[in-house]
């Protein structure tokens, strides 16, 4: 598309991506939300569609059995997947834009072929960098790795992981060398049913309930040294960069949620009628809907623009912050409103808007809290 294009026209073959997901997750995924969010399961079969589409290896080459496509076909379908059920938005987004990305960039040609068709086939991945006692500090890191032979033996606990029930592959972060504090933090590819290694206690959560987030414990866990990915000691490096860039698909995970809160809010409010006419009538409840589309539309030009820039190969740094920041707070804020639009109706499980305010919360906390966003939008305007 031309230099010039505004950024939300998409090109013919984003539009048919586009169209075809969107038809999918109203399809197959919306008959189940509800019913995924009180089991807090995400269905196999869906999943097994997710891979039939393409959706679980975007990026991946065609000659390992993948789409590849591009960077912003897989915000794309973040934010589609999302707009129905946040939950499969994450599930495809540590898919592409955490793991994927990292192996395209990182991992060599034997760990490609190995690992690539298998991502792009039928095996979840995850992404393991999360700790008790360390959370925005990434860097604090307690699981240790050391080298024996030709493997490598980790201990430690990680928490938080998403994907971590369903995964068969894991980026597991570890620290080689303590002494040199980050510079010793290093990245392994860890298989399921490794010895040493477990997947522990689900967590009960407020929103994504669909999606997985488990402890995993690692205790005299042998990784062959084949399975470090990147250099040893550069860990610290692939999980910046790959954050860096997830944060923008989940930029795509809140304007999602968002545009599907704002769709309900707008259909129920010409349908519901007070006082002898629709309440969409009322200036007040325009108002909101109104400032409801604004925001929405200020967050989606925030994400794309990042998503573009990341695709130019131009520096997106500061623009991912951004759009992380604000599209996570316009998603509650719109959520919100679609509550009260929808009034006490909304507050129960009968109507969706409840879940997606549910959902919302989580986009200012993962993948970099809202404060850490401010940070680095900061730290990069003063130099």
């Amino acid at each position: 598309m031309p230099d010039s294009a505004p950024l939300t026209q998409l090109s013919e073959d984003e539009r048919l991506f586009q169209s075809e997901i969107r038809k999918f997750a109203r399809e197959r995924i919306a008959p189940h939300v509800r019913e995924m969010d009180e089991q807090a399961h995400f269905r196999e079969d869906l999943l097994r569609e997710l891979f039939a589409l393409g959706l679980m290896g975007i990026e991946i080459p065609e000659r390992f059995g993948g789409q590849e496509g591009t960077f912003f076909q897989a915000v794309l379908a973040v934010e589609e997947l999302s707009a129905v059920d946040p939950a499969a938005g994450v599930i495809v987004d540590v898919q592409n834009t955490l793991v994927i990305n990292a192996l395209l960039r990182w991992a060599n040609d034997a760990q490609k072929q190995h690992y690539l068709p298998r991502l792009a086939k039928d095996t979840v991945a995850s992404y393991a960098l999360s700790e008790a006692g360390s959370g925005s500090d990434a860097f604090a890191l307690q699981t240790r790795a050391r080298l024996e032979g030709d493997h490598y033996v980790l201990d430690g606990r990680k928490l938080w992981i998403t994907n971590a029930g369903e995964a068969g592959v894991f980026l597991v972060f570890a620290n080689v060398n303590p002494e040199a504090g980050y510079k010793g933090i290093t990245c392994f590819l860890v298989e399921r049913g490794s010895a040493g290694f477990q997947v522990g206690r689900k967590e009960d959560k407020l929103g994504i309930r669909a999606s997985s987030t488990c402890e995993l414990i690692l205790d005299n866990c042998r990784v062959p040294a084949a399975n470090v990915i990147g250099e040893v000691g550069k860990g610290y490096k692939i999980a910046i960069e790959t954050l860096n860039e997830g944060r923008i698909a989940i930029g795509g995970q809140m304007i999602g949620l968002a545009r599907g809160a704002l769709d309900h809010a707008l259909a129920y409010a010409k349908q519901r009628k007070q006082f002898g006419k629709p309440i969409a009538e009322f200036q007040a409840v325009q108002l909101d809907l109104a400032e409801m589309a604004t925001d929405l539309e200020a967050a989606r030009l925030l994400v794309y623009n990042a998503a573009r820039l990341r695709e130019s190969g131009a520096p997106f740094l500061k623009e991912a912050a951004m759009a992380k920041y604000f599209s996570s707070k316009i998603a509650e804020e719109v959520a919100s409103r679609a509550v009260e639009i929808f009034g006490g109706v909304g507050f129960t499980k009968d109507y969706p808007v409840e879940k997606l305010y549910r959902d919302a919360k989580i986009g200012r906390i993962y993948e970099g809290t809202s404060n850490m966003q401010r940070v680095t939008i900061a730290k990069q305007m003063l130099g």
